[in-house]
């Protein structure tokens, strides 16, 4: 019997399956056989599969389930096939499918202009970086924007604060500023083109929250390949992923206040970062939610390693 061509399934399927549980399910055997990586919002093919459908519908990730037997159209169908096609045959992450990602309960708009919002960052902003921040940070940086999915979290968790939303890629801050927009944070929001803080001078901020390329030359040769349709400036750091640390540690300190914080994101190379500053009083944080990678220091405790250190 000769096998069915891609093209006689995708007809099947638009034909025979009915609700979105049917398109849900059938979805998600095509991303089982095809063995996509997850590492872009989910962590396996039935989220991947249900985040599809709803998000091709323009439904809430949250609807009820009683939602999923409802039936389809045929315009509809063909559309949630369509992009399942191109999640297996291009591995093209979803959120650049849909041009939606979720982040600290917030949808955003994203494009391959920018990385796909995944930091466990979303867990302190939604805990108001508990327990290390006792007060109310009037002014916050958020460096290496992207999307700027993480400066609009921060500014929904501290509504009195102003956030300055820094990156050195203009595409990047294009897409922070349709978020922005989107967000209605014109006035509170502000994208910055910078090289870290070269265009900073002058500023001083009670939170800083740094998520900068960190992925070191070995990992990088080992990414799945959804990983390369993310812009890699937003990836590579070095052989030991720490190009932009090192600049976050030496010069935080002269623009954060004297009650500030310095949070940055490094992921797998903590490795390296523990084994380059092994005295370093950082603290690692342990989320409920899954993660790792994230250390945390005040303002007084870098000053006095810095200058006990003669760091310049």
């Amino acid at each position: 019997m000769q096998s069915m061509t891609e093209h006689d399934e995708t007809e099947q399927a638009v034909r025979d399956l009915r609700t979105l549980l049917d398109l849900m399910r059938w979805c998600a055997s095509q991303f089982n056989q095809a063995g996509l990586y997850y590492g872009h919002g989910t962590d396996n093919p039935w989220d991947e599969s249900v985040s599809l459908v709803l998000q091709s519908l323009h439904l809430p990730h949250d609807s009820p389930q009683e939602l999923f037997a409802a039936r389809l159209t045929q315009n509809e169908k063909t559309q949630i096939v369509s992009l399942a096609r191109r999640r297996v045959n291009e591995r093209v992450p979803l959120a650049y499918l849909t041009h939606q990602s979720w982040f600290a309960g917030l949808p955003f708009y994203v494009d391959e202009r920018v990385l796909v919002p995944r930091s466990p960052f979303a867990e302190l902003i939604q805990g108001h970086f508990a327990p290390y921040l006792d007060f109310e940070p009037d002014t916050i940086l958020d460096m290496c924007t992207g999307s700027g999915c993480i400066a609009i979290a921060a500014a929904n968790a501290y509504i009195d604060a102003e956030v300055d939303a820094v990156d050195i890629s203009p595409d990047a801050l294009a897409v922070a500023e349709i978020n922005i927009q989107d967000h209605e944070l014109n006035d509170r929001v502000f994208p910055i083109q910078s090289d870290l803080f070269e265009n900073l001078s002058g500023q001083c901020y009670d939170l800083i929250i740094a998520n900068p390329p960190y992925v070191d030359a070995d990992d990088m040769a080992d990414l799945p390949e959804e990983f390369h349709h993310e812009p890699q400036l937003g990836l590579a750091a070095g052989d030991d992923g720490l190009d932009l640390v090192h600049t976050l540690l030496r010069q935080g300190p002269d623009f954060l206040s004297e009650r500030g914080w310095l949070f940055v994101e490094v992921g797998n190379s903590m490795v390296h970062v523990q084994q380059q500053y092994p005295d370093l009083p950082l603290v690692w944080i342990d989320f409920e939610q899954g993660g790792h990678g994230i250390f945390a220091i005040s303002n007084q405790e870098l000053k006095a390693w810095l200058n006990s250190n003669n760091v310049k």
